[in-house]
């Protein structure tokens, strides 16, 4: 097989099926070494395609320079609008402001027949509780977590006690009541929870904890998921 051939089998592999895949997973799946793999996946982000991830955890396709721009199909098309109006709904104004923005390039740019499809879209989002309005700039948060960067803020829990805490933040969730940060708690050395509306006075620290974001964060996801399997056994025990 030559290269330019297992690079384009490299890209259909990484672009099905749920993400991320191990270099040991593209290798069975292309006939070759990881460490080919490795090779071919530094070929392809100097080709310009957007590959998330590392070697240990795994490969994400984020943006693929092969594919042309705005190619949707109508289920695709209905899922975006759907998603955007929902982040209308529960984002934080930055955040309802950009799908708003999106919402519009879509339209201006998509071809004549699939503009009108996305006006007169079937579906829509709506809510009759919106979830509490956080008291920080959510924005500041959310970039904080891209740069990896700790932040500090004062805390009041459900019981109306006030902490300052230093945390590393890992990802904002938006839930029906509340959004909440998903961090790394530097006073109790866990992972830890903190909704965005109890939140108060936040600031971005200079100290970095690159490049753990993602590692944290999928062991948080796996504590949260045990946890959520041990409390199902035993209701069901």
């Amino acid at each position: 097989m030559s290269r330019t051939a297992r690079l384009f089998q490299l890209m259909q592999a990484l672009r099905s099926g749920p993400a991320p895949k191990t270099s040991v997973q593209l290798a069975q799946d292309l006939g070759v070494s990881p460490r080919t793999v490795h090779r071919d996946i530094d070929a392809l982000r100097g080709l310009g395609a957007v590959i998330d991830g590392e070697a240990g955890f795994g490969f994400t396709l984020i943006e693929d320079a092969t594919l042309p721009p705005l190619g949707f199909t109508n289920d695709e098309l209905e899922a975006l609008v759907l998603g955007l109006r929902e982040v209308q709904l529960i984002g934080d104004p930055a955040l309802s402001d950009a799908a708003g923005a999106a919402l519009r390039k879509l339209q201006g740019r998509l071809p004549q027949r699939q503009s009108h499809r996305l006006s007169h879209a079937v579906l829509s989002a709506t809510r009759f509780d919106r979830p509490a309005i956080p008291t920080i700039e959510v924005a500041e948060l959310r970039q904080a977590a891209w740069d990896e960067r700790t932040v500090e803020f004062a805390y009041t829990d459900a019981k109306g006690d006030d902490t300052r805490r230093r945390v590393n933040p890992l990802s904002i969730v938006y839930m029906d009541r509340a959004s909440v940060l998903l961090s790394w708690c530097h006073l109790r050395r866990d992972f830890r929870v903190f909704r965005l509306d109890r939140m108060q006075d936040m600031v971005v620290t200079d100290d970095s904890f690159r490049p753990n974001r993602v590692s944290l964060l999928r062991d948080a996801i796996a504590r949260i998921r045990a946890d959520s399997e041990a409390q199902e056994r035993d209701t069901s025990a």
